[in-house]
C-alpha cells in the first residue's frame, strides 16, 4: 500500500495516459477506413498527404505500446515501486504527441494542435513527477 500512496500522482498520469492512447488505438483499429479517410483528406494538400496509411499506421503502433508500457508502469509501481516502465510509458506518450503535434501544425491546425498540447503539459508534467 505504500509503494501505491507514494506514486499516486504518477499512477494517476499513467491511468490518465492508458485511457487516451488505449482508447484512440482501438479507435483506429476498429475504424481504420474511417480514420484513414478523414486523414488523408486532412493531410491532402501536404507534403505527408501520400504517406497517410504509413504514418497512421506507426501512431498506432506507438499508442498501443505506449498502452502497454502504463498498464505495466502501473503494475511495477505499486509492486515493487520500479519506475522504469512507468518512465518509458511517459515519455513515449509525450514521443506520440510530439509526432501528432507536427502533424497538425503541418496541416495548419492550430486549434487540433493546441488540444495535443494540453494532452503534452500533462505527459511532460508526469514524466517530470515519476523522474524526481
Amino acid at each position: 500500500m505504500d509503494n501505491f500512496i507514494n506514486n499516486i500522482v504518477s499512477i494517476t498520469i499513467l491511468l490518465f495516459l492508458l485511457i487516451t492512447f488505449l482508447q484512440s488505438g482501438i479507435d483506429k483499429i476498429t475504424d481504420w477506413k474511417g480514420n484513414l479517410s478523414w486523414l488523408k483528406e486532412h493531410f491532402a494538400k501536404t507534403f505527408m498527404g501520400n504517406a497517410v496509411p504509413l504514418l497512421l499506421a506507426v501512431v498506432l503502433i506507438i499508442e498501443m505500446i505506449t498502452a502497454i508500457c502504463c498498464v505495466i508502469g502501473v503494475y511495477t509501481l505499486i509492486a515493487n515501486n520500479d519506475v522504469f516502465f512507468g518512465v518509458l510509458a511517459m515519455f513515449l506518450a509525450c514521443i506520440t504527441l510530439l509526432m501528432l503535434l507536427f502533424g497538425q501544425r503541418v496541416a495548419k491546425d492550430y486549434p487540433g494542435a493546441l488540444t495535443i498540447t494540453c494532452y503534452f503539459i500533462v505527459s511532460i508534467f508526469g514524466l517530470y513527477v515519476i523522474s524526481l
